[in-house]
């Protein structure tokens, strides 16, 4: 985005050309095969934490670098320049999923064994929230830590768990009582602790490259101290760490549609039918015209929603919801106008818009799908 959009200081241009640098030399050029392959390198988590970009809004203290929140949206902004949704998903689960629980109420323990590992790229983190039976009802989870001495044993399984077959720890939740909403706590959880194992990695029509996992607990015995924040407190944490999911989110929704949009401008600029280039045709630059005004509809709701975020955090549950909802929407439908306007071209494995296509769809099903926003939002409407 512009430079003089009052959003963003010197120093957030300064570090979107560093990004962008680094998404398009280091990322971009590997996409085609780490989609063939279904999983990138270990290594790229490395390389965003030598780099810094993990820990760009953590405070110093914790091994960051203090920023605030444009940083993340400069982030999202970029990312689609690595021509696939895989590794951004991987990375923001890593930088703002994750782990800012653990910053906001872990022990200095905690944070020093679990967070500044994962923020220096050491350590892989993944979010143990959805079950088979329990994904935007959080309430319904089965999955038990039960207290025995100075341990907790944990029984279940978690289920569409991103970077979840090779984690190093997952924040976890759990139930450790029969409340309903009081009964869930979380857990900094290694997965090397014995009765812990990756039962499935899950194929899917989209983000191939960024692994999706099932996870199994089997009297898995971890000590209290691993314990994040209080127990039967962790439905409320987990409701908060979703804005700021939602709002990664809606942010990589308008990204990647804006990205999209600009690849099949240029397409239909060099693509000719009929003797003219297919922006010579009324009917296409009409429907781009249309694409592009949702799109920027979207942005400036996303960005309010990041303003209140920055002020008041999970105060912004209401314009976060919005964004997420309208974000995705809008996403999908330009990536459905976007491959018919590339037709064949469009609908080839060859190009990045049909990847693009079956990515995106993600977006209105993960971090809370389109219904949920809807029930959310009526519900702060007074419906």
């Amino acid at each position: 985005m512009a430079s003089e959009d009052r959003w963003f200081t010197e120093s957030h241009v300064m570090f979107r050309r560093e990004f962008r640098r680094f998404v398009e030399t280091e990322l971009a050029p590997h996409a085609d095969a780490w989609e063939e392959e279904e999983i990138f390198p270990r290594e790229v988590f490395t390389r965003m934490g030598e780099l810094g970009y993990f820990g760009v809004r953590y405070p110093e203290s914790m091994g960051g670098a203090g920023g605030d929140i444009w940083y993340t949206v400069v982030m999202c902004e970029e990312f689609p320049r690595s021509l696939t949704a895989g590794v951004p998903m991987a990375m923001m689960v890593q930088s703002d999923m994750a782990t800012p629980i653990i910053g906001e109420i872990g022990t200095r323990e905690q944070i020093e064994e679990f967070l500044m590992p994962a923020l220096r790229g050491e350590k892989i983190a993944a979010l143990g929230v959805s079950e088979p039976g329990a994904g935007s009802d959080v309430a319904g989870m089965k999955t038990v830590a039960r207290k025995d001495g100075d341990d907790y044993v944990i029984s279940g399984s978690k289920m569409w768990i991103t970077n979840g077959t090779r984690a190093d720890f997952i924040t976890l939740a759990a139930r450790t009582s029969e409340s309903k909403h009081g009964g869930v706590s979380l857990f900094t959880f290694p997965t090397n602790t014995p009765g812990f194992s990756v039962s499935k990695k899950i194929k899917k029509m989209g983000n191939k490259c960024s692994d999706t996992a099932v996870l199994y607990f089997d009297e898995c015995r971890i000590p209290k101290r691993y314990l994040l924040g209080e127990e039967g407190h962790g439905f409320m944490h987990i409701m908060t760490n979703f804005q700021g999911e939602r709002l990664v989110g809606a942010l990589m929704g308008v990204a990647g549609a804006q990205f999209a949009l600009d690849n099949t401008i240029q397409y239909c600029k060099d693509r000719e039918a009929f003797g003219r280039p297919l922006t010579g045709f009324q009917v296409t630059r009409h429907r781009m015209v249309d694409l592009q005004t949702e799109i920027e509809a979207a942005r400036r709701l996303t960005y309010h929603a990041a303003e209140l975020f920055q002020e008041r955090g999970s105060g912004a549950t209401k314009e976060i919801s919005m964004a997420k909802l309208y974000a995705a929407e809008v996403a999908k439908r330009t990536a459905d106008a976007c491959v018919q306007m590339q037709g064949g071209m469009g609908y080839s494995d060859e190009s990045f818009i049909s990847r693009y296509f079956r990515d995106v769809r993600l977006l209105p099903i993960g971090g809370g799908a389109s219904e949920i926003m809807r029930e959310i939002l009526s519900k702060l409407m007074g419906l």
